[in-house]
């Protein structure tokens, strides 16, 4: 179910050459660590980290992603990395935009769903867990 809502969050980020495959872009790969990055900070407003996540009694894997990569990047190019809470009472679904810094061109889109798991028993709650409930909803 979609929220009427948004939560987001917004950080930057210069790309390096370690970031670049060998055409001198940046590696298709490394966009789902930007999205990470995003995430986590968008989680952090909720101060609900992955160490929290995991004192929960819950883990939280991706079990769907999508990116659309519109124009390439280069090293030395300084992202701004959106992340946008989207859904969040079955599943936790976040959108992604990173956009040039300099040009405000959109570079990249995508999402990320995860579910949460128990620990303890390995099975997929088909809820999202209060506690994760209460923090997001305050």
């Amino acid at each position: 179910m979609k929220n009427n809502f948004k939560h987001s969050a917004t950080i930057e980020y210069t790309t390096s050459i370690h970031d670049t495959d060998a055409m001198g872009v940046v590696w298709h790969g490394n966009y789902l660590k930007f999205f990470e990055k995003a995430r986590e900070a968008l989680f952090q407003k909720f101060n609900c980290g992955y160490k929290q996540m995991i004192e929960s009694g819950y883990i939280w894997p991706i079990v769907d992603a999508r990116v659309k990569y519109i124009a390439p990047s280069l090293a030395e190019q300084t992202l701004q990395i959106v992340a946008t809470l989207e859904e969040y009472e079955h599943r936790i679904k976040i959108s992604y935009t990173i956009i040039d810094s300099l040009t405000g061109k959109k570079i990249t889109s995508g999402y990320t769903i995860q579910v949460a798991v128990s620990t303890s028993t390995h099975k997929m709650s088909f809820v999202t867990p209060s506690f994760l409930l209460e923090l997001i909803r305050l």
